[in-house]
């Protein structure tokens, strides 16, 4: 069976998406202070989340 390229990015970036968001990492920025005058967990977590819909977007909108 053979797989696009494309569909290796998407997996790819579900995979990054999973590894970002998993408890471990969120832990790690779940510290006092603020960044911009938000808590850093969230800035992280909305940065993440703009991140990983720009890079789908992209993976989807370039050609194979």
């Amino acid at each position: 069976m053979k797989r696009s390229i494309k569909g290796q990015r998407l997996i790819a970036s579900f995979l990054f998406g999973a590894l970002a968001f998993n408890y471990p990492v969120l832990y790690l920025f779940n510290v006092e202070g603020q960044l911009f005058g938000l808590p850093v967990l969230f800035v992280y977590i909305f940065s993440i989340w703009i991140v990983l819909i720009m890079l789908v977007a992209l993976i989807i909108e370039l050609p194979d």
